[in-house]
Formats: structure tokens, C-alpha cells, sequence
């Protein structure tokens, strides 16, 4: 019975890595010279301030460059509105993007009143979202949904404050109004000042549903709609605590943050582009899967792509591509792990497992074709596929469904003539976040990939 249940496991895996992999290579945006150019405004975005605010007017900017436009401008046309202008070189003809940041939740409405081509969110959709849209696509789907980077949602405090670890249910507990002054939390004595983004943003949403569950905001917060603004008061107030995008700490301090038994960890590269940061969140872009405005995808394509992931990390995000980095708490890992992974470098890329599935999501799929990519191009780099799990019933079967984990993606790397040097399984050791809960246990089940140059 065991290999038959390991047998369809592995099957069910396969069958979804195998589902739209393709090769990633995008040519270079064409020219607007022999392209459909019927009006002036090429795009319109509406949605997440953390996007809207510099990286999708960046990523505009630098498209429009790709195209070989010329006079490029941007102006604020209202409060958190960017409207980039530029001209055709070819033509002389005005050519616009509108990009309206005013929270996550006004993107999909756009979609959906046909006031936006993008949506941009710094949150997956909600259920009510996918089906207020439902009848013009499935914004689930790897056509609708894009994934342009990763964001660590950080939390400031004043660069004086001696505060520098705080777990999940501690921050709730600041943030939800059960600790009042710092000294109760091993800070100097003086009321905690809290501060947090709008109710229209993507940021609070991400906040809400990764940090206060149910509980309520302490009324006394003051509410932002910029992030900028946000991280700015906090960093003139000794008392003061919020949370942001990773790009907008300015001149605040972060604070390391822990999940249950997890390691307490700052957001950097590697601990938010692998999504183990406790607090690290995707950041989208929504379309219609058939886009009859061309812009869109070629658009899309540019963003995804090298040049486009390039933006994210000058803009202060964690881009996706891969690279290869040696944690900072390498030597803090269990012995028989350091052996394992001896001479290697961690890539930063994880795949994930949703509970009750073996099926990858859209990040995964498009993660798998970068890493091809990566080994393509480093032909004599040689990988370790260490598997985690949650914990299960007995001790073996975590271990064995974890080391199944990373049999699946070493079997479908294979498929590529790509040969992993070793594959294993590591149980529900070394957690990233808490043990209990549904969101816990998904972070939990994944694949590391460890990459070493042969000797």
C-alpha cells in the first residue's frame, strides 16, 4: 500500500511541474513602429501602493526605454497617481501610462469596471475577488496571475529603540493593543506609538491575515496610505512602531522576527526571495489571460524577464532570480545538515506544497524554469535537494513524505538531463514557521536547493 500511495504522490507531482514549462528566454519588446498604437494611453495600473509607489512606474519607464521611446516623464497627476509620458521616436506621437496606487483592492475593481489593464496587488486575490471577476477570467490562472517579486513586510521602530527581536504573536499583541508600554518587551519604559497602512492597501491586508488573525487594531493607531510617510514618523518617534514595505524602511530599524520555534530572522535576499522570513510576501500582477490590448503582455513578459527583475531589485525588492548564497546561520545548522550541504551554497529559491495537494502553484512554475535556466547555465554546478515536511503522526512518515518532496523535483529535473547529486529528506526538522496552523504547515512543506561546483 505504501508504494502505491508513494507512487500516485509522486505522479500527481510530476503531472503539475510538467503543466505550462517552457523555456524563459523573451525576446526584447518590439519597436512601436510595426506594433497596434491606437491611442495615447498604452496601459493603465491601478492598485497596490507598495508596487504603485516607484517599482511599477520603474518598470514602465524602463520598458518604454526597451521600446526605444524617447522623453521619457513622470508626474504626479494626483495624489498617489504617476502618470509616465514619453514620445515615439519614430513617429513624434505621445504615448502615456497611467499608474493609480491607492491599495490593492482598487486594482481588481479596476479589472473589473474595465478601468484597468493591470490590478496590481501586494496580496493574492480574495475568494470575492476571483469571482466578482470570474466571468471575465480566472485570475488564478498562470495566464492572469503574475508574480513579479517578493517583498519582506518589515517592522520599523526607531533607530534608538535597543528592541531588536520580536516574535509573530508579540507584534500581534502591540499591534492588537495587549502591550502598552516598551518595557514590557525588554525596551526602555514609554508608551508603544502604534502605526499601520489604510484599510485600502495590500500591505494591511498582508498584515492582518500574517499577523492579526482575528484580533482588531488597537484603535489609538494612526493610519497611513503612504508607506514612505509611515516609516518616516516612525523614525522620528522613540516610541513608535509599524510596518511597511522592505523598500520603504528608510531611515527606520528593522526588527527581526520569529514564527513559533522558528528562527528569528531579518528580511534580506535569501530569507525572503525563499519566503522563510516569516513576513515575506508575493507581490502580483493581475491581467486578463487573453489580453486584447498587446501591451499588456509584452509588458508582462519584460517584467518577468531579466531586465524586469533587475528593476525590482533596484527598486528596493527581492527580484526572482536565482543565486547562490551562504546563510548567515550556516554554522548555527544541526551537523549532520552542514554535511549534507558541505561546499554548497544555498540558491534563493524554495518550493512550496500546499496542504492536501501535490499540485505547484504559479510561482513554482515559473521558479522550476529558472532554475533550468540556472543550471544551463552553470553546467558544472551540482545540486542537493534536502525536503522538509510538517509534522505527521509518527516521525518516519514525515521523513519519508518530505524526501518524496524532493524526489519529485529531482524526477522532474531529470526530464531536462539535468541530474541532482543527491536528494533527501529531512523531516519536520528545521522549521521556518509555527508548527500549528494552515499557513505554518505550507511554509513548512518544501524543497531547498543547495548548489556546490564539482570538483
Amino acid at each position: 500500500m505504501n508504494r502505491i500511495i508513494t507512487a500516485m504522490f509522486l505522479r500527481c507531482i510530476s503531472a503539475s511541474l510538467l503543466v505550462l514549462f517552457s523555456a524563459s528566454l523573451f525576446a526584447a519588446p518590439a519597436p512601436f513602429g510595426d506594433q497596434w498604437l491606437d491611442n495615447e494611453r498604452l496601459l493603465t495600473i491601478h492598485g497596490s501602493n507598495t508596487i504603485g509607489a516607484e517599482l511599477a512606474p520603474n518598470l514602465i519607464e524602463a520598458y518604454l526605454r526597451a521600446k526605444g521611446a524617447d522623453k521619457i516623464q513622470r508626474q504626479e497627476s494626483a495624489e498617489n497617481e504617476t502618470l509616465i509620458t514619453a514620445v515615439v521616436d519614430a513617429t513624434g506621437q505621445p504615448v502615456s501610462v497611467l499608474v493609480a496606487a491607492h491599495g490593492s483592492g482598487t486594482g481588481f475593481k479596476g479589472l473589473f469596471n474595465g478601468d484597468a489593464d493591470i490590478a496590481a496587488a501586494s496580496r493574492p486575490a480574495k475568494d470575492k475577488e476571483a469571482n466578482l471577476l470570474l466571468h471575465k477570467m480566472d485570475v488564478r490562472s498562470p495566464q492572469s496571475e503574475h508574480i513579479i517579486g517578493i517583498d519582506g513586510l518589515a517592522i520599523i521602530v526607531h533607530p534608538d529603540n535597543p528592541v531588536n527581536d520580536l516574535s509573530v504573536q508579540e507584534i500581534a499583541g502591540i499591534f492588537s493593543g495587549e502591550y502598552q508600554d516598551w518595557a514590557e518587551l525588554g525596551g526602555r519604559i514609554g508608551p508603544i506609538h502604534v502605526y499601520a497602512r489604510d484599510d485600502k492597501s495590500g500591505t494591511w491586508d498582508s498584515f492582518k491575515s500574517m499577523v492579526l488573525g482575528k484580533k482588531a487594531l488597537i484603535e489609538t493607531a494612526q493610519r497611513f496610505e503612504s508607506n514612505a510617510d509611515l516609516s518616516d514618523t516612525v523614525s522620528g518617534d522613540v516610541n513608535g512602531i509599524g510596518f511597511v514595505g522592505l523598500s520603504s524602511v528608510r531611515q527606520s530599524k528593522l526588527v527581526s522576527v520569529s514564527d513559533g520555534a522558528a528562527k528569528s530572522l531579518l528580511p534580506n535576499k535569501l530569507t525572503v526571495a525563499t519566503e522563510d522570513y516569516a513576513l515575506s510576501r508575493r507581490l502580483f500582477m493581475y491581467t486578463d489571460e487573453n489580453p486584447q490590448n498587446p501591451y499588456v503582455s509584452e509588458f508582462m513578459a519584460f517584467a518577468l524577464e531579466n531586465a524586469g527583475q533587475q528593476i525590482v531589485a533596484d527598486t528596493g525588492f527581492i527580484s526572482q532570480e536565482l543565486k547562490a548564497v551562504v546563510p548567515e546561520f550556516y554554522s548555527e545548522l544541526p551537523k549532520d545538515f552542514r554535511d549534507i550541504t558541505t561546499d554548497a551554497k544555498r540558491l534563493t529559491i524554495n518550493f512550496r506544497f500546499h496542504a492536501g495537494s501535490a499540485k505547484l502553484d504559479n510561482k513554482a512554475l515559473k521558479d522550476l524554469e529558472r532554475l533550468v535556466d540556472y543550471l544551463h547555465a552553470n553546467p558544472g554546478a551540482e545540486l542537493v535537494l534536502v525536503g522538509f515536511g510538517d509534522t505527521k503522526k509518527s516521525e518516519k512518515r514525515s521523513d519519508l513524505l518530505s524526501k518524496l518532496r524532493a524526489m519529485a523535483v529531482r524526477r522532474e529535473l531529470v526530464r531536462y538531463g539535468i541530474y541532482p547529486k543527491a536528494s533527501v529528506g529531512y523531516g519536520d526538522n528545521l522549521p521556518v514557521a509555527s508548527l500549528t496552523g494552515n499557513d505554518g504547515k505550507t511554509k513548512n512543506r518544501r524543497v531547498e536547493v543547495w548548489v556546490r561546483q564539482a570538483s
